[in-house]
């Protein structure tokens, strides 16, 4: 007999950052565990339910017992459970007695050869497990997996057995259809029984009809919404709807939504407003706070400009909800005070009156402080803008100076998240030039994969100087990620210089900026070339998880370009190239002239004497040769790789009636030598934009 399915686990108030994957994996590993003892179709419909006090799954088409099933039972070796008349050694007799069969059995064993000996098997039917007993191990399973932050220790109601959990629980539900499964977890028995709201709900206990009732009954019995995603819609169709009516826009943040998500059973969303003064305050200070400390949704205008106006999401709905409107307000005045008291103490001192104190922060006991950081960073920044353009030195100078000061503020001290943000408005505030001010801000981006970028070129530079000094001062002193770890976050460092020198099209060499970088540290020279590996293995991670495979990743990346900037043309010019139906043959032939050139121990000349071209097939290839190269380069040069791969098709005939018919390793040693001459142009033709040899298989 089929029936749906409801668990529930009811607890006191979970974690809000960690509730919705506590959720899910709650449902996930109870669907897994019964559909793995065949309680449960693959066609069944799942439903998970969280909220603050809760965790509930509902499953369709759960059976009460899973079918009967055959299995081979693997006994032993025949030479080991049979004697030579083929009767039961006392080994294989004490076997059957172990599964409560005697000797008799053996007439319907049988015999399968495992590729080495004949072995023992006896086909038994195994009962199927009941629903209490798979939903037992179900549960069991599903705490033990849960992805809790931190578990607790407390007693259970007999006052002497301890459990450890995420919060204490006090009830579980266990309804086939209308039943009671009789499972236990955590010092509790399966009811029909639960809580509702902690003051909303109609009655203190809500007796669950049916697991198809369960939504329902706590809705209107228990005043809850016990569906995470439907709760979250609700407060999203709220907001947005108090929003408009002040002709105003919630701040949109998903985390900000999940969490306050879990902090409600049944949201209602109120306004509140504070007083314009606090509008003086940079508006990042004010959402974050409002944001971070009180959980509410600031208020945007049409120029996406803060108002004194916020959304809360209340988890009581009183007829007159005037005294929690006001109790929020009186909370969080002093929360925007505080800001506005930094803010003000902050600027009474100018940011290059703070570069000093960078010498009191310690940055790395390896590396020194942060003054002396800071240091390295006004080097590097200065040496690639007088690379890019001189006359941004100046400006590079002092933004890369001022970069870190802000770290030294009130406001920054109480808030980390607005590092850089403080230092572009506390230099506005001094009246910097906003080159300046920008590249204070931006000089942490890209922050993330999709992060926009440094948005002027002073900011630019000195983002690639941050990096670079990140990156190769923690290298040079042995700091190198390994497997998962990455506790400076170099990958992210790495692609971050990748993206900048790529994007922008940069006239820098990476490995340019990496020498540039090291010029600032003492090191083994063998860490240059470990970090010029690291940032290339990074990019060709990046390549292929866009898209590119893994052959035209290799061909590009193996000549290391230089300039960042030309590896998009190139890679798509390789992808071009690939669909070509001459390409296979190309590429083949080319991995076969680098062999061959590699196993020459002279030098090969770059040179070919026309007199000494004898056979028609090296004489064609040579005509070939001379007249797609000229061709070929010129496309080269104008950076239009994706021709010039494309000219070289024509030399898929020749190429192949060359190594047909032509003999290179000849006997007389000047014939030889124009032959490797002539594949050494071939192979330079080739090679320009990629290694073509890398596309074939």
């Amino acid at each position: 007999m089929s029936s749906n399915l409801l668990v529930e686990l009811f607890v006191e108030e979970l974690p809000p950052k960690a509730l919705k994957k506590l959720g899910e994996s709650f449902l996930q590993t109870i669907v897994d565990t019964l559909q793995s003892q065949g309680l449960v179709t693959d066609g069944a419909q799942t439903t998970v339910f969280a909220t603050p006090r809760r965790l509930a799954a509902h499953i369709t088409n759960v059976s009460a017992k899973a079918a009967d099933k055959q299995i081979a039972q693997k006994l032993m070796p025949a030479t080991v459970g049979l004697d030579a008349s083929g009767n039961a050694t006392p080994a294989l007799v004490k076997k059957l007695q172990a599964l409560g069969l005697d000797g008799s059995a053996v007439s319907q064993l049988r015999k399968e050869h495992d590729g080495k000996a004949d072995i023992l098997f006896l086909d038994v039917t195994q009962a199927g497990p009941t629903l209490a007993e798979g939903l037992q191990k179900a549960i069991d399973e599903a705490l033990a997996k849960l992805p809790i932050p931190k578990v607790m220790t407390y007693q259970i109601n007999d006052g002497w057995e301890s459990v450890n959990f995420v919060r204490p629980a006090h009830g579980l539900v266990a309804l086939h259809g209308s039943e009671v499964v009789p499972v236990s977890v955590l010092g509790l028995q399966a009811q029909k029984t639960t809580q509702g709201h902690r003051f909303e709900a109609k009655s203190s206990i809500i007796h669950i009809t049916s697991a198809d009732t369960y939504t329902n009954q706590l809705r209107e019995e228990g005043a809850v919404i016990a569906s995470f995603a439907e709760r979250r819609a609700e407060i999203v169709k709220q907001l947005n709807a108090a929003a408009a009516k002040e002709h105003l826009t919630p701040i949109e943040d998903d985390a900000l939504l999940d969490e306050v998500t879990a902090l409600v059973e049944l949201p209602n969303v109120l306004l509140g407003q504070f007083e314009y003064e606090y509008l003086e305050v940079p508006q990042e200070c004010l959402i974050l706070t409002m944001k971070a400390n009180q959980k509410y949704f600031p208020l945007l205008d049409a120029n996406q400009k803060l108002t004194n106006k916020f959304l809360i999401v209340s988890n009581i709905n009183p007829a007159d909800p005037s005294k929690v409107i006001g109790g929020n307000e009186r909370v969080v005045r002093p929360r925007l005070a505080d800001a506005k008291f930094f803010f003000d103490q902050d600027r009474k001192k100018t940011l290059e009156s703070r570069v000093a104190g960078l010498e009191k922060v310690v940055y790395h006991n390896k590396l020194g402080s942060q003054g002396e950081r800071n240091a390295r960073v006004v080097a590097i920044a200065k040496a690639i803008a007088e690379q890019i353009n001189p006359t941004l030195t100046a400006k590079v100078e002092l933004a890369a100076r001022l970069s870190k000061v802000d770290l030294l503020t009130d406001m920054v001290g109480e808030f980390p998240e607005l590092q850089g943000i403080m230092g572009r408005y506390y230099a506005q505030h001094e009246g910097l030039d906003n080159d300046v001010a920008f590249a204070i801000e931006d000089h942490y981006k890209p922050r993330f994969a999709g992060d926009e970028l440094p948005r002027n070129l002073v900011g630019l530079v000195v983002a690639l100087a941050d990096k670079l000094e990140t990156l190769v001062g923690l290298f040079s002193i042995g700091e190198k990620p390994t497997g998962d770890k990455d506790p400076f976050a170099l990958r992210r460092q790495a692609l971050g210089i990748i993206r900048m020198l790529i994007d922008t099209t940069l006239p820098l060499s990476l490995n340019a900026v990496i020498e540039t970088a090291f010029s600032q540290f003492v090191t083994d020279p063998s860490a240059r070339e470990a970090v010029k590996d690291f940032c290339y293995d990074r990019l060709s991670v990046n390549l292929r998880d866009q898209g590119a495979s893994p052959q035209e990743v290799d061909a590009v990346l193996s000549l290391t370009p230089e300039l960042m900037s030309e590896v998009p043309a190139r890679l798509a010019a390789v992808r071009s190239f690939a669909g070509l139906t001459e390409a296979p043959a190309l590429a083949a032939a080319n991995k076969r002239v680098g062999n061959i050139l590699k196993k020459v121990e002279c030098e090969v000349s770059g040179t070919v004497s026309t007199h000494l071209l004898q056979e028609p097939a090296e004489i064609a290839l040579a005509e070939a040769l001379n007249h797609v190269k000229p061709r070929a380069d010129q496309l080269f040069e104008a950076g239009d790789y994706t021709a010039s791969l494309q000219a070289l098709a024509i030399l898929k005939a020749p190429v192949d009636a060359f190594f047909d018919n032509v003999m290179v390793n000849a006997e007389e040693v000047a014939l030889k030598n124009n032959r490797l001459a002539l594949l050494n142009q071939l192979h330079q033709a080739m090679n320009r934009v990629a290694d073509l040899s890398k596309l074939a298989s």
